[in-house]
């Protein structure tokens, strides 16, 4: 019915069909009525007849056809003459002489076999349209199949940078009942592993891509659902049609053989440049060359024509011997690492397929470095109020039961502080204009066995410590547990990657993760010694080492190091982060 629909409301010659049947009826009737009527009369209803969209030119008769199909006792060749359609085009009006309709079943008769022509004419024209608008012959193969009717399920979109996904597991299997908002399978995005919900009442009939099918492109068919379960024995040798993405697979894959004939020694012809007369046959003695680069090459048997000079005019010079020479010197000794590389192959060693995430993150990471111009801003933070704020928080933690404040929570309270401060650095660079957040979400970088997840704390800056700790351990869990949702990850505007306290990281550089603008990495506290007051005079302080790399398209250095003066005021003075 959605083609038959589209035919007609989109198809040109069916649109005045309802104006031509009604016109032309209303034309008929006078034609075949007893009544006089002048000839100019008649020509002005052919002419009334083609404003409808029809043509004027490109006639035939259809006498013959009339002639050979008599209708009845009172038609004969003789007295039915007119203009009608060529075959594929629209009728191009009528025009009958009434002479021989001496009766009333005689105008019916005429009547009912122009209408059964017209009718013929519509149906082939109905056929001839359905066949064009439908979007490809493997769907005039799935209305001709006989299948009953079902739902083909494609792999979803579960994140905006996601192409293609893997099955980790099905839930349901084929024969089973599902229902709207039961769980299909568990899909591994370039993310986590996210449920896949069902959509519509059904029955499960065929599953095309079984637990662990990696490399599943978004929008191909893993599974087939039917509405009656006594149409699930139908599909158990179903195979889906091969999709469009594959035929041009196909296409690039045999495309690569094209480049391989441009290696053809074209360059040999370098001997253009050196001979620009258009002479004969270029031999050694019209190339031109100092004698002290003749004799070297022919010492060492080196032919003038395979060498390009790059002395005045072209000529070959010594140098350009002694280039040619070096050359092919490596290339003889280029074989020798091959059997090193020969006897090393006994190394032992294990392959391992890259993940979803591991992908992305390679795929996002190298983007970044390529794409962004980073620059780093570093400072030294001193932490002594700090971790007695945190020592305080924790014991009114431990007493009302709450989970305990780490030195990260405080860190992202204080850069979602400095970014409401500094607003410049909330932002994200687009071709046309740079985007500021109003809203301050801080990524969080887990590192899991799975890889690394970025989960999202959204709006850090208006939370109190003791959600920002138990909302940091509740993700940092889920992303071990690989069962992060979009929602968890996604719509950050910031991140904070801390490798001091887990791993004792002094300091290091983090890579910026787009469309992101900054990421704070965070080193470990260490006790350093500081001059007192007096000359004799010192004592002992923790110090935390913190990197803030920038996108330099958005956050100029200046407004880089006015962030960090304000997250280092935050981190020295922790009372102020409860103002």
């Amino acid at each position: 019915m959605a083609y038959a629909s589209h035919i007609i409301n989109h198809s040109k010659r069916l649109r005045n069909v309802p104006k031509l049947l009604r016109y032309d009826h209303a034309v008929l009737v006078r034609w075949f009525s007893n009544g006089a009527q002048s000839s100019v009369c008649k020509r002005e209803d052919v002419a009334k007849i083609r404003p409808l969209g029809y043509a004027s030119a490109e006639r035939e008769t259809v006498a013959k056809f009339v002639g050979s199909h008599p209708v009845s006792y009172c038609l004969s060749k003789k007295t039915l003459s007119g203009t009608v359609m060529r075959s594929g085009s629209p009728m191009r009006g009528v025009a009958l002489s009434r002479r021989g309709f001496a009766s009333d079943a005689g105008l019916k008769l005429n009547f009912a076999a122009l209408m059964i022509a017209m009718g013929c004419y519509l149906f082939v024209n109905c056929s001839i349209c359905l066949l064009r608008h439908l979007p490809n012959n493997a769907n005039i193969l799935k209305l001709l199949s006989g299948l009953p009717p079902h739902q083909e399920i494609g792999m979803p979109s579960l994140s905006p940078t996601m192409t293609e996904g893997n099955i980790a597991r099905w839930l349901k299997k084929e024969g089973d009942k599902v229902s709207p908002g039961e769980v299909l399978c568990e899909v591994e995005t370039d993310k986590a592993t996210v449920e896949m919900e069902c959509m519509e009442e059904g029955y499960l009939a065929k599953i095309i891509k079984g637990d662990g099918s990696k490399e599943i492109k978004v929008g191909e068919i893993i599974a087939i659902t039917v509405e009656e379960e006594g149409d699930i024995a139908k599909f158990k040798d179903y195979s889906p049609p091969a999709s469009d993405s594959v035929a041009t697979a196909a296409k690039d894959s045999a495309a690569p053989p094209p480049p391989k004939q441009e290696p053809v020694e074209q360059p040999a012809s370098s001997p253009e440049p050196k001979t620009p007369k258009p002479t004969s046959s270029p031999s050694e003695d019209r190339i031109f060359a100092s004698p002290l680069a003749r004799k070297l090459a022919e010492e060492h048997k080196v032919p003038l024509s395979s060498i390009k000079g790059t002395g005045p005019d072209g000529h070959i010079v010594k140098a350009d011997i002694e280039d040619y020479l070096a050359s092919r010197g490596k290339e003889v000794s280029a074989p020798t690492p091959k059997t090193k590389d020969a006897k090393l192959a006994a190394l032992d060693y294990v392959d391992i397929p890259h993940s979803q995430i591991r992908k992305i993150t390679a795929s996002r990471l190298l983007f970044s470095k390529q794409t962004i111009p980073h620059y780093y801003l570093t400072v030294d933070t001193c932490v002594d109020k700090l971790m007695d704020l945190r020592s305080q928080l924790n014991s009114l933690q431990e007493a009302s039961g709450g989970k305990r404040i780490s030195i990260n929570d405080l860190v992202i309270k204080a850069a979602a502080l400095a970014l409401r401060k500094v607003p410049q650095c909330n932002s994200s660079w687009t071709d046309d204009y740079i985007r500021q957040y109003n809203n301050v979400n801080i990524n969080v970088a887990v590192q899991t066995d799975n890889g690394l997840y970025v989960p999202v704390i959204r709006d850090a800056d208006k939370k109190g410590l003791s959600s920002i700790a138990e909302e940091v351990k509740n993700l940092a869990q889920k992303a071990k547990e690989n069962s992060l949702k979009p929602e968890d990850y996604e719509g950050g505007t910031f991140t904070v990657s801390n490798l001091g306290g887990p791993f004792g990281i002094k300091q290091f550089c983090a890579i910026i993760n787009p469309p992101q603008s900054g990421i704070l990495a965070v080193g470990s506290a260490e006790k350093r010694v500081i001059p007192g007051s007096g000359p004799d005079q010192f004592k002992f302080a923790s110090f935390m080492s913190v990197t803030l790399s920038c996108d330099h398209r958005v956050i100029d250095g200046a407004i880089g190091a006015e962030w960090l003066k304000a997250f280092k005021g935050y981190i020295e003075n922790p009372e102020s982060m409860l103002l």
